[in-house]
């Protein structure tokens, strides 16, 4: 139930020591933030509700394909014609829109929007506090109140997690080209010998941070990648873990002949074969929103390369 008090003034909070003039200023602010225009009322989506609004039709979540009926056949942005069906949100005859960013919810009962405050001022155990705009949604019209429970047809509002797994299918995070020394083509390597690996560098190989986000019904989710670490699948059963890229090889560098300074199989190979090397990169995908947060580990696999290895051959004279 509704518990401002009497004159649409919103009742003071019940909890000890919320201060009075700090709590009325913030919910002065609250009331400016969200005074801006509402959304123009339109067809399709918009116009109509999303689920947990009683009595409204069904949210489309779905954009549907070209020639699918479920897809939105009223393109002509009317609530009343094309074909289309006219949203049951409405006040004084007049149609509105289910939910709307700035406003929130809106509840056919009162007539009014409802949404939950941000941030949140000191409220009782319980409780909740929500900017409310009623007369159809007339700025003019707009409180404060506590609530216990959401009112009637406050819908329910996305799954951040869907939302966040939608943004990461956006973000680019491509298996390493890899590459070792020695090289096949330039001549076989020996057993015992330093093995170097490196891949190409580039955000989307080794992003130290990759960042994306997506808005929906007011609700905006952030995702971040962050490279982890790559794993080296030395083609024996042996794994090499490294922190980058690696470095590449030169004959004519200071480490030429010597172990690699960031990436190396140091020990070698302990028999000489031909052995396919392949790489793994690892990333943490965090993602937030709606006062929600998870992570989703991320993995990208590449191909292989054939590195061959000889015995060292000793000439007696």
């Amino acid at each position: 139930m509704l518990t401002w008090g009497g004159g649409r003034v919103p009742a003071r909070p019940t909890r000890a020591g919320t201060p009075r003039r700090l709590l009325a200023g913030t919910l002065l602010a609250l009331l400016v933030a969200v005074a801006a225009p509402p959304a123009a009322h339109a067809g399709g989506p918009g116009g109509e509700c999303p689920p947990g609004q009683n009595d409204c039709s069904v949210w489309d979540d779905d954009p549907g394909v070209p020639g699918d009926p479920g897809g939105g056949g009223d393109t002509g942005g009317s609530t009343g014609g094309g074909g289309g069906t006219a949203p049951k949100c409405q006040w004084n005859g007049k149609p509105l829109p289910c939910y709307n960013d700035f406003l929130g919810w809106f509840n056919n009962g009162d007539g009014c929007y409802y949404k939950l405050a941000e941030p949140q001022p000191p409220a009782p155990e319980g409780q909740q506090w929500y900017v409310i705009t009623c007369n159809g949604g007339d700025l003019s019209d707009q409180r404060v109140a506590l609530r216990d429970a959401p009112p009637p047809g406050y819908g329910t509002p996305p799954d951040p997690e869907e939302i966040a797994r939608r943004v990461l299918a956006r973000i680019t995070m491509l298996p390493p080209r890899i590459a070792v020394a020695p090289r096949r083509s330039t001549g076989a390597g020996l057993v015992g010998l330093p093995v170097w690996m490196w891949a190409s560098t580039g955000r989307q190989y080794f992003g130290k941070t990759i960042t994306d986000s997506e808005r929906e019904r007011g609700l905006l989710v952030t995702v971040t990648a962050t490279f982890d670490r790559i794993v080296w699948n030395m083609g024996n059963g042996d794994k090499v873990t490294c922190a980058g890229a690696g470095t590449e090889y030169s004959a004519t560098g200071r480490y030429a002949g010597k172990p690699s300074p960031t990436c190396g199989y140091d020990s070698g190979y302990d028999r000489a074969g031909t052995y396919r090397v392949s790489a793994t990169t690892f990333w943490t995908v965090r993602w937030s929103g709606g006062g929600e947060s998870g992570v989703i580990p991320q993995t990208r696999t590449s191909g292989t390369v054939p590195i061959e290895i000889d015995e060292l051959q000793v000439v007696a004279r």
